[in-house]
């Protein structure tokens, strides 16, 4: 069974446990504290944009949804800060550590595409669910001496329809 909380990269792939420490690890902690700040360098400065797929399998419904860094980082923090103030029956780390999934990550030179899929979710504590079932493709650069989010394109339907 995958123990959700350790990078599934050997010590010696150091470029993949790297991009699974930014991605992952780093990401749900600074989601949890609703922190930017803890993630802000993780992302290239000039040139990043993001699509939004909005769950749908179809190209032509994607939108382009964050044209720059700024309007992600203000749609980052909305959600971290909803989820924040909800009330949850499940312990929110383990949840969202449970849910996620990035197993695949393709290097060429400077670049890298990753894919990170969540498949769970989290018991709210007025027993609804929150359902957490999509993926993101991630394109990284190596950036400045490290792995950099250049942008993605996300809210993919997982599992994605045949």
């Amino acid at each position: 069974m995958r123990d959700p909380f350790t990078n599934p990269f050997p010590e010696a792939d150091t470029d993949r446990r790297a991009i699974w420490n930014m991605l992952v690890d780093r990401d749900i902690a600074a989601f949890l504290a609703a922190d930017w700040t803890m993630v802000e360098d993780d992302f290239v400065s000039i040139g990043f944009f993001a699509l939004n797929a909005g769950g749908k399998p179809d190209p032509d419904d994607w939108k382009l949804g964050f044209p720059d860094l700024a309007h992600y980082r203000d749609e980052w923090l909305r959600q971290a800060k909803d989820f924040a103030r909800g009330a949850y029956k499940d312990d929110p780390r383990q949840a969202i550590f449970s849910a996620t999934t990035l197993e695949e990550i393709e290097i060429a030179g400077p670049s890298a595409l990753v894919r990170k899929k969540f498949s769970g979710g989290i018991t709210r504590s007025d027993g609804g669910f929150d359902a957490m079932n999509w993926q993101t493709l991630y394109y990284c650069r190596f950036e400045e001496g490290r792995w950099k989010i250049a942008g993605f394109t996300g809210y993919l339907p997982f599992p994605f329809p045949a």
